[in-house]
């Protein structure tokens, strides 16, 4: 079960990121020691001001859940550390994320929902997901700056009309605008349907909950996520990697 929420959670090429990225931090000089710091070992930065978990006072799927995302993205975005202060709204938090984030069907790209995900958290002024949702979509779209531009101000971004249209409505959700059919045509527009418009303000509606658990918690982004996709990933090192493994 937490094998296959895993690969839900996150695609390939993030774990690839994330694996290549935490081989260049400190983390390594701690793995060569023989130093490992689980998701319910007391963080040795403050990453919550509610208490995280020891990993032996947690339900079993929810540490196998962990072990697993860290071990193969190399290190455990602090989310899953901060809600595992609660492991029933943990389950319930996560089994919806990936209902709405990683969902195969429907006009939205991977790339278009962490979009989503950015402009309205910045909206909230959450940092966590502003800055972690920012990487994902770095990787994902292949456009290293863009998520950027959305955070100062994504009217003047360099979007796409299709990208442009969904921001805007994403935007009206999240500011509880009353919705109109003028919102609805906006969007057909540029070829999304009525049920692209619910995943849109699914997406939203579900970070405006997250953006203020972040906020109750003070939760504190990895600092693996700030560099997340800016660079071309050198293919090189990761043949040079499977040849010594």
């Amino acid at each position: 079960m937490a094998s296959n929420l895993v690969s839900k959670l996150f695609r390939p090429s993030v774990f690839t990121q994330l694996a290549s990225l935490r081989s260049g931090c400190v983390s390594r000089v701690k793995a060569a020691a023989g130093i490992r710091h689980f998701s319910s070992d007391p963080p040795p930065e403050n990453i919550s001001r509610y208490p995280v978990p020891y990993k032996k006072e947690l339900p079993y799927d929810i540490v196998e859940l962990m072990e697993e995302v860290e071990s193969k993205g190399g290190f455990l975005p602090n989310v899953f550390k901060v809600l595992s202060h609660r492991p029933a709204e943990f389950r319930a938090f996560f089994a919806y994320y990936n209902e709405l984030m990683n969902k195969e069907s429907g006009g939205l790209t991977k790339a278009d929902r962490e979009l989503i995900v950015v402009a309205t958290s910045i909206h909230n002024k959450c940092l966590y997901c502003v800055v972690s949702h920012s990487a994902l979509h770095r990787i994902y779209s292949k456009k290293p700056t863009l998520s950027d531009q959305v955070v100062v101000n994504y009217e003047n971004a360099e979007l796409s009309p299709r990208e442009r249209a969904m921001l805007d409505f994403a935007m009206a959700v999240c500011r509880c605008d009353t919705i109109t059919e003028q919102h609805f045509q906006s969007l057909e527009e540029v070829g999304f349907d009525r049920e692209d418009a619910w995943d849109i303000a699914a997406i939203t509606a579900f970070f405006a909950m997250s953006n203020r658990l972040a906020h109750l918690t003070d939760m504190r982004p990895n600092l693996e996520f700030y560099n997340m996709g800016r660079l071309p990933r050198d293919k090189s090192k990761d043949k040079g990697q499977v040849k010594g493994e």
